[in-house]
């Protein structure tokens, strides 16, 4: 069940407007992994902000919807952690849909440790 506090916050959190995801890509630094690519650069914000953006190669509507729940619930989970002031952007593949959550999660982490966009 959601709390009442959440769509407020999540609006803050994930990045949605168009001219800011394409900032994200253009001069965002890449890191590629098997079950995602993730697109970072700093931003003058004083929180980090992601972006879940799934192409329909990926697949039809449900699979898409199901790739972009599973990062942002993991954006989620990592909001305290992620340095202030960087956006994100990811870009789920194939992989992602059939690994185990831990896998998943794993994967995450050790990008945003890679990247140095989580707090020590």
């Amino acid at each position: 069940m959601r709390t009442t506090t959440r769509p407020s916050e999540d609006r803050l959190f994930f990045l949605k407007k168009s001219g800011d995801i394409e900032r994200v890509k253009k001069t965002g630094r890449r890191l590629p992994t098997p079950l995602f690519n993730l697109v970072s650069c700093r931003s003058d914000l004083s929180r980090a902000r992601v972006g879940v953006i799934v192409g329909k190669r990926l697949g039809g509507a449900v699979v898409r919807n199901r790739a972009k729940r599973l990062f942002r619930e993991l954006a989620r989970q990592a909001r305290g952690q992620l340095t202030p002031g960087c956006d994100l952007l990811v870009f789920p593949r194939h992989g992602a849909l059939t690994a185990t959550p831990l896998a998943l999660r794993e994967a995450w982490l050790t990008a945003l440790r890679q990247q140095a966009l989580v707090r020590s």
